[in-house]
């Protein structure tokens, strides 16, 4: 792929990035979101937290040491945050960073 085609990729991405971003503006700006809109916008972040969940749990064997230790304790740890300040993105971001660490660092 020569650097022309690479900018222009860019520029391509970039700007359906941002008429993602825009459109939502420009349509609802005199109109309610339709029922469904709302509906996704309401639902969208515990279904994200559901699938982190099962997604940290698919590959857990719960019959050796040490017994999925590491993703109950962040998933009790994503829990508690969430718990605490009812927020997703702190919740999401922060228990990922610390299951990260665990996977990591903790044979």
């Amino acid at each position: 792929m020569s650097t022309n085609e690479l900018y222009m990729a860019i520029i391509v991405m970039t700007f359906a990035n941002f008429l993602t971003r825009v459109f939502p503006f420009l349509f609802f700006v005199k109109h309610e979101p339709p029922a469904w809109v709302v509906f996704i916008e309401k639902n969208f972040p515990p279904i994200i937290m559901t699938i982190l969940i099962f997604y940290t749990l698919t590959s857990v064997d719960f019959t050796t040491a040490p017994y999925g230790m590491k993703e109950i304790i962040a998933i009790a740890l994503t829990a508690f945050l969430h718990i605490r300040f009812n927020n997703y993105l702190v919740s999401i971001f922060i228990g990922t960073i610390f299951y990260m660490g665990l996977v990591q660092f903790i044979v």
